[in-house]
């Protein structure tokens, strides 16, 4: 198996067409042998926080979004936080930034972390697949910044990151989304 890309951004590319994953930007919160798996970063739903899942009011605003993690388990919550107590962590994925620990209270986790987005649903990929994904050129791997998973223009991220990414990427970044309308 190729190294982990746990941490890593995943920006679907243009000929990755399947509609839950066209010009997404996916952090990979786990990588092995088994599987891969993660959450789509820049995908906010029209449904809050309030509304999908009212207990957790206490750990984010009630009028925060909830994210479209990806197209497994979409009735399911995850939660990606920065944590500014790690041992609340079952998983750190990107520097302080990772998915709380199932024992971890709701009140203990508002005050062990200073920013927290909930996700409906994840990315999963089973065995070497994701790999073959890679191989087709499917996803574009990138290293992923904490501003990343926080944005404040999370409709913006697969463009920007591909601009940061430079070179040719820069230019797949301007792209529309059916060339044919050029």
């Amino acid at each position: 198996m190729p190294e982990s890309l746990a941490g890593q951004l995943l920006l679907a590319s243009p000929s990755l067409l399947d509609p839950n994953f066209a010009r997404t930007v996916v952090l990979v919160g786990l990588h092995s042998e088994e599987g891969a798996m993660g959450v789509v970063l820049n995908r906010p739903s029209t449904v809050t926080v309030g509304e999908a899942v009212p207990q957790l009011g206490d750990v984010l605003e009630p009028q925060e979004a909830v994210y479209v993690g990806g197209p497994v388990q979409p009735s399911s919550v995850v939660l990606l936080a920065e944590f500014l107590d790690p041992s609340l962590s079952s998983t750190l994925v990107l520097g302080r930034i990772g998915f709380p620990a199932p024992d971890a209270g709701l009140e203990r986790l508002a005050e062990a972390t200073a920013r927290r987005r909930v996700y409906a649903g994840h990315a999963g990929w089973g065995r070497g697949q994701l790999d073959a994904e890679l191989a087709d050129g499917d996803w574009i791997a990138d290293t992923a910044q904490p501003q990343d998973v926080f944005t404040d223009a999370p409709r913006e991220l697969w463009r920007e990151v591909l601009t940061r990414k430079g070179g040719s990427y820069a230019l797949l970044a301007r792209m529309p989304p059916d060339p044919s309308v050029n």
